[in-house]
């Protein structure tokens, strides 16, 4: 299994891109702006989009790629996320006023997209590639996503911050081989992240503290002109993890 980042930044500008990541040629985790970056015929191969929330910078390429491609499919996109999270999308983007309603068109018989519920303590298993929600806390309902094959896991954290039952979750993932995880601002901007349930250097320093198992750490979600600091200041209070930042375009094999 190839995980590639398609995108893995806390905003726009100068060649960054929002949250996007693609296992291998036809499934995403999240639909930020780093899906734009994808050839069409790469686009028309994505059959399964797994969400982890639904912020507009994680899903704002869903209903482009839709639009896109959509006719050139004999089989409907699969957007797999929790029900709140399908629910938002309902309500307030695919609603014929945001976006149409590609559930029905061009038909509901033969749609151009199928939306599938996530449910905690269920997997969902494509090809030998097993996609597992865990629990995040974010200011929305949210979940991070455990990404398994044969040779070993991954997780991706979504959006969250101090989450108890996510520290659980891997710790009981014993061939964890990597951990993708959000850190959104400095510690001095420690009052906005604790506001909007992000993660800073020493809420994630005590985070990794408290981990049994010990993958890769990567850093994503760092945001535009503060991932120097952000980046420093994990590598003072975390010196013995060796994390290090995502980079878009980046690839992490499992097997």
């Amino acid at each position: 299994m190839k995980l590639t980042v398609l995108g893995c930044s806390g905003g726009i500008g100068s060649g960054r891109h929002t949250t996007c990541l693609m296992v291998d040629d036809d499934v995403l985790i999240d639909a930020g702006s780093g899906l734009t970056t994808l050839e069409f015929a790469q686009l028309a191969r994505i059959d399964h989009v797994f969400l982890t929330h639904a912020h507009l910078d994680h899903v704002l390429g869903l209903p482009l790629l839709l639009d896109s491609v959509g006719d050139r499919r004999g089989t409907p996109v699969t957007v797999h996320a929790l029900p709140a999270v399908l629910d938002t999308l309902s309500d307030h983007l695919f609603n014929w006023k945001l976006w149409p309603d590609f559930r029905t068109i061009p038909s509901s018989d033969a749609p151009w997209l199928r939306f599938a519920a996530l449910d905690f303590g269920v997997a969902v298993t494509l090809a030998g590639r097993t996609f597992r929600p865990l629990p995040a806390n974010h200011v929305v309902p949210a979940c991070a996503l455990h990404v398994s094959t044969a040779a070993g896991g991954l997780v991706f954290s979504g959006d969250t911050t101090h989450s108890l039952a996510l520290i659980d979750a891997l710790n009981a993932i014993p061939d964890l081989r990597h951990l993708l995880i959000e850190t959104s601002f400095e510690n001095a901007l420690v009052d906005v992240a604790k506001a909007s349930k992000h993660h800073w250097p020493e809420s994630l320093a005590a985070e990794l503290a408290a981990l049994t198992v010990r993958p890769r750490v990567w850093i994503t979600h760092l945001k535009p002109g503060n991932e120097a600091a952000i980046m420093n200041e994990l590598h003072a209070a975390v010196p013995e993890w060796g994390v290090a930042a995502l980079v878009q375009g980046q690839v992490i094999e499992l097997g």
